[in-house]
């Protein structure tokens, strides 16, 4: 017989609502607590709601600790249609967590996560993709692997999506499935704010990160506690086995509870769930762990041992060494009707011109035949996310601009590495009001070249100039006049392994810019075609395969912080292979 529950008596439940990124509402619910010395939030299921969570806020019985549960988009309370991907999830929580920062005062450091479901995988990825400094985060019955109960079922959906349909799922999954607790079962089968259906493109897009958030769990170093069911129904246990295995964290744990099903949490004898629960998030809070010092992983870690075998090269007589050693071949045939394929081969895929190639977006080549594979280029996966990266760099320049003319401040605008400079220019001519002076740099005589035609193009040569420059040269970086208010990197850490350059650069940036100004800078935590990068493109470090370490966001957003600067606001693309980050100069 388990031990009854002893709910604590907490302070009236607030109902409050915030505005997202999108403008959409979001409804959240509060419980206050006059003393608090940290702050729990609650994810719901993908179906559910927050008012489902509401006895998990008493029956923790975690004293001194506020607590805070979300409707997630289209679900429960809250405003606009259901999100399409997890990446829009993500990104909802991280503004929910800026909104109690700046209007409740309560950090990111103050805060555990408890999320089931689909709330687990939308935790796992906020807390993969953009580093927070939370203490820990309890996942229940993550949906890493959905049952879908159907024979092709994400096959099916997928093509229905490639056509250009965009179908719902009904759930099929009854209240008896999710739990043996009569009460909760009759309770969800008269629930009005039960969402049933979901969306096609959320539901492949789960398995998606899920299986990116799998492979590269190594990345995730907060505290972890995965609760699995013993009798789920809904979700194969299998991959949150997986992902406990896999993870980075010093502080992880596993619970497997024979015979509760998928609401384990919600379940009639849930009593060793939440006892263990509070348990580990007792933990967390008073004894946080620590983060551990990712900047030297470039001499040692995984991303560090993933680099050092992509640069070894695959045996003759191996099949996966003969299918690279074909598809470069076919890259270099493809290079004489392609022109993409030709800028790359000739210069290297990771050049400016190829960069603004790509930016561009208009398939040529010779004949039919060399545009579609032109298109077909344009259209990988790794293009599609640097493209995306481009509209987020132009969003943060206008944030980190607007900032600065809404505190009086003067806005000299430089970037180090610049290519051809299309994403700064582009987004500076969609404003209202020109910066005071930009300074556009770069090694590459031809990029400065091909940049000040554009800056020609642009009417905008009494504002911006273009000269060679070395992003790695520490005094020229500092000396650089007029002082930046606004500095930006982008595309260029990533090319570079190891970590000694990248804190050489940011000294010299930070002696640059002022305390009060800005930096933006990028990254490229996880990419999934690392591997086919490294075994047939070349760089533009004459000819050399170009091969490339991944530095995780956490890494990252250390070696800034060592620097000087404050990560304030991050994007992400929806694959999760590029971020952009704006900081502060701090101190």
């Amino acid at each position: 017989m388990n031990a009854p529950l002893k709910p604590l008596a907490l302070r009236a439940e607030r109902q409050r609502s915030f505005q997202t990124f999108d403008g959409a509402t979001l409804f959240f619910r509060h419980w206050p607590d006059g003393v608090a010395k940290h702050n729990l939030v609650l994810l719901h299921r993908g179906h559910e709601h927050s008012g489902r969570m509401d006895h998990l806020a008493r029956e923790l019985a975690l004293r001194e600790t506020a607590v805070y549960a979300l409707d997630t988009r289209g679900h429960g309370q809250s405003g606009g249609e259901t999100a399409p991907s997890v990446a829009v999830l993500a990104r909802d929580l991280e503004c929910f967590m800026l909104h109690l920062a700046d209007v409740d005062g309560a950090p990111a450091e103050s805060f555990a996560i408890l999320a089931q479901s689909v709330g687990a995988v939308v935790a796992a990825a906020w807390v993969h993709d953009y580093a927070p400094p939370i203490r820990g985060m309890s996942l229940g019955a993550p949906a890493f692997d959905i049952d879908l109960r159907f024979p092709l079922a994400r096959q099916t959906l997928s093509t229905a999506l490639a056509l250009g349909a965009r179908p719902t799922v009904r759930s099929r999954v009854t209240a008896k499935e999710l739990t043996q607790d009569e009460d909760r079962r009759r309770s969800y089968e008269a629930d009005p704010l039960i969402t049933p259906k979901i969306s096609a493109d959320l539901l492949i897009d789960l398995r998606r990160t899920s299986d990116r958030l799998i492979a590269d769990a190594q990345a995730i170093t907060v505290p972890t506690q995965i609760l699995t069911a013993g009798d789920d129904r809904v979700v194969r246990c299998e991959a949150s086995e997986q992902f406990a295995e896999a993870l980075g964290s010093a502080r992880k744990e596993s619970h497997l509870f024979p015979g509760l099903r998928h609401d384990l949490l919600g379940e009639r004898d849930r009593a060793p769930v939440i006892d263990a629960t509070r348990r580990f998030l007792k933990d967390c809070f008073e004894r946080p762990e620590p983060a551990p010092d990712l900047t030297d992983a470039d001499r040692r870690g995984f991303t560090q041992q993933e680099t050092e075998a992509l640069k070894q090269p695959l045996p003759l007589w191996s099949s996966r060494g003969a299918y690279w050693r074909g598809l470069r071949v076919g890259t270099k045939l493809g290079a004489l009707i392609s022109s993409g394929l030709a800028i790359g081969v000739k210069i290297g895929f990771d050049s400016g011109a190829t960069l603004d190639y790509v930016y561009r977006n208009e398939a040529t080549g010779t004949g039919p035949l060399g545009r579609l594979l032109d298109r077909s280029y344009l259209k990988a996966i790794g293009w599609r996310g640097i493209r995306q990266r481009k509209r987020h760099l132009e969003e943060l320049i206008e944030v980190a601009l607007s900032r600065l003319e809404a505190a009086g401040a003067t806005t000299n605008v430089v970037d180090i590495a610049a290519g051809h400079g299309r994403y700064v220019l582009d987004a500076l001519i969609a404003r209202e009001h020109l910066p005071d002076s930009v300074l556009l740099r770069d090694y590459c005589a031809r990029n400065v070249a091909a940049g000040r035609e554009m800056i020609a193009e642009h009417g905008l040569t009494e504002t911006a100039r273009f000269e060679l420059g070395d992003a790695f040269d520490r005094a020229a970086l500092a000396a650089m006049r007029p002082s930046p208010d606004l500095a930006i990197v982008s595309g260029l850490y990533e090319l570079f392994p190891e970590n000694a350059a990248v804190r050489t650069s940011l000294a010299g940036l930070a002696e640059a810019v002022a305390s009060g100004g800005y930096l933006i800078y990028t990254g490229q935590p996880w990419h999934p075609q690392l591997e086919q990068i490294a075994r047939t493109l070349n760089s533009h470090r004459g000819g050399q395969d170009w091969v490339m370490r991944r530095r995780t966001q956490l890494e990252m957003d250390q070696l800034v912080r060592e620097a000087g600067f404050e990560k304030i606001e991050q994007r992400i693309d929806r694959w999760g292979i590029f971020t952009v980050s704006l900081a502060r100069r701090i101190g």
